[in-house]
């Protein structure tokens, strides 16, 4: 992760970012009460056993045998008892820390898969998952053990106190002088902790971004023979992690060495000091060894707590990286009261003097002051030299970006006050790179429309000229085709997103070099395809074919972002402009016609 954004990160001061949780812990109240009840059963009856020692050792000083039986008795009962009653706070605690963080991970990606480009623009994809992954099972740790755990030493600490002041108020008070010292290190040694807490999680997201990238671009990696860079940066971000909590660890360490070593000092002297009390007859034996007991308990219960309080404020840390996403605000938003599109559509175009600067590229306008409208079931061909901003056109149209300046209308509405489902369920969008998921073949199409029948995603299969090869695949259409489809040609992965496309049925079609991967026959039963589904639609098509271009309607001719030329073909041609250069390099290769 880049040095700025960690900076830009707000830090977790203390374990208040925990109480963000709340909200997903509130539906489940009769849980968290049944738990709360659990936890104050088995620490009540935790608190009530150095009783039942007090009584073997007073009972023997009487030698009265019954009386003896009678507590070993309660104490089996007792034993009983805590047994269920921690049973049943173990399946309450984690069941509902399963619940909460399958909630959690839910409202993550719920509000992660709707963010726009922009969003991963300042965030790598790696990090995201490192967080639904990562910080979601700390907190799951802490849900479902250490709150807990942390609840039910503090109960033992102040019952624990409480019988120690009731067994012996003069010991109690030599107890409580060594506090200070003891929350001393708590608080020196706890910041750096939590500060150490949060860089471990960075470093733990840092490494997963680049396994992230490098793993999903794996062929390209070996292509290039980058296995070995691509493996030292990647040892050396895993090393950065390990450095970070190699220094976490140690910090925890000493914070723990030196809180047991001053809590055990502190009770050693009190029994030293008790001793003296016994001797004098101020105190019997049994009282004695019960506070010691006490004195144990309230010692443990300060010694977990420690401990529990570093894992609590990594898991702040975790809880304020995730309530990042999930409050991350979106440029691109749904209009309060969006305007009626009633559907279907025509899809008439329009756009209305649009510059436009990626938030990445804020000094370089992808688009400068266009404009163009296009009729209702017009097919415009966009052409024009790689970045002249033909690409750009479409990321605007889908509402992926907003316009810097200028309106883009559809079917007479300005895109931003329309729903966005409304106004993207009226396009369908071939992209340059056909994105293909890890399911099979006839889930890929039915992705277009899911409501789809399998006959009707077979009828787009043999429109997009997909049936033959899909037929052939081991299991027909219920094939698994892998992961981004790398069991597929790059033509097969073509023809599936353009059968996706017609079976999406929208009034406005959009191609990025639909038939760039594919060979001459596959194109030209695409283009039958594609030509058949314009004769009713708005067509918008990037492509450098000659093919596609000559059958446009209209050749819209782009250079840095501005429209230069448009026009037929032949017109074009005819002007011996930037499209005749163009036709002449890329189209016909000299061999204009």
């Amino acid at each position: 992760m880049a040095k700025q954004q960690l900076e830009d990160r707000a830090k977790a001061k203390n374990v208040g970012p925990l109480r963000q949780l709340m909200p997903f812990l509130k539906p489940y109240a009769k849980l968290m009460w049944g738990a709360l009840g659990a936890l104050i059963l088995t620490a009540g009856l935790s608190l009530s056993f150095p009783l039942v020692v007090r009584g073997v050792i007073d009972g023997f000083s009487k030698d009265n045998l019954a009386e003896i039986d009678q507590v070993f008795i309660y104490a089996i009962l007792i034993a009983g008892a805590l047994a269920i009653g921690t049973a049943l706070r173990f399946y309450l605690v984690t069941r509902l820390g399963e619940r909460v963080i399958a909630d959690i991970r839910q409202a993550v990606y719920t509000k992660v898969i709707g963010m726009s480009p922009v969003f991963y623009e300042k965030i790598m994809t790696g990090e995201v998952l490192s967080r639904l992954t990562t910080d979601t099972t700390l907190i799951l740790s802490v849900i479902s053990s250490s709150i807990s755990v942390a609840l039910r030493n503090v109960l033992m600490f102040i019952g624990g106190l409480g019988f120690m002041l009731f067994t012996s108020a003069y010991l109690t008070g030599l107890v409580l002088l060594t506090v200070p010292l003891i929350i001393v290190p708590i608080v020196v040694f706890g910041r750096r902790l939590r500060n150490l807490s949060r860089e471990s999680q960075d470093r733990i997201a840092d490494s997963s971004g680049m396994a992230s990238e490098t793993l999903l671009a794996a062929q390209t990696v070996q292509a290039y023979t980058h296995e070995t860079q691509s493996r030292d940066k990647y040892d050396a971000l895993v090393e950065a992690g390990f450095e970070t909590a190699k220094k976490r660890i140690i910090t925890r360490s000493i914070m723990t060495a030196s809180i047991i070593f001053l809590v055990f000092t502190g009770i050693v002297t009190v029994l030293w000091m008790g001793t003296g009390v016994v001797q004098r007859g101020e105190m019997g034996a049994g009282q004695l060894v019960q506070f010691v007991i006490y004195s144990v308990m309230v010692a443990g219960a300060v010694g977990a707590l420690s401990e529990i309080w570093g894992e609590l404020q990594r898991a702040a840390g975790a809880t304020e990286r995730l309530v990042e996403l999930i409050n991350a605000e979106d440029p691109i938003v749904d209009p309060t009261a969006p305007a009626d599109l009633q559907a279907p559509i025509s899809g008439e175009i329009n756009f209305k003097n649009v510059t436009f600067h990626y938030p990445a590229r804020p000094k370089v306008a992808a688009l400068s002051g266009f404009n163009l409208h296009i009729k209702a079931g017009e097919t415009v061909a966009l052409v024009g030299p790689s970045g002249a901003g033909k690409s750009t056109i479409f990321q605007l149209l889908m509402r992926f970006y907003e316009p810097t300046e200028g309106e883009i209308m559809l079917e007479g509405h300005a895109l931003a006050d329309l729903s966005l489902e409304d106004m993207r369920s009226q396009m369908a969008l071939v992209p340059q790179d056909p994105v293909i998921f890890a399911t099979s073949a006839m889930e890929n199409i039915r992705f277009g429309r899911p409501e789809a029948t399998d006959t009707e995603v077979i009828e787009a299969a043999k429109a997009a000229a997909a049936h033959e090869f899909l037929s052939k695949l081991p299991e027909g259409y219920d094939s698994y085709v892998g992961e981004r489809g790398v069991m597929l040609s790059g033509g097969q992965k073509q023809r599936i997103a353009i059968a996706r496309a017609i079976l999406r049925d929208a009034p406005v079609l959009l191609l990025d070099e639909a038939t760039s991967a594919l060979d001459a026959e596959s194109e030209r039963a695409v283009q039958k395809a594609v030509e058949a589904m314009a004769v009713e639609r708005t067509t918008l098509i990037i492509a450098h074919r000659l093919a596609t271009v000559k059958k446009a309607d209209r050749i819209v001719v782009f250079d840095e972002g501005k429209v230069v030329a448009e026009g037929t073909h032949d017109e074009l041609v005819a002007a011996n402009g930037l499209y005749a250069r163009l036709a002449k390099l890329q189209f016909t290769e000299g061999q204009l016609g």
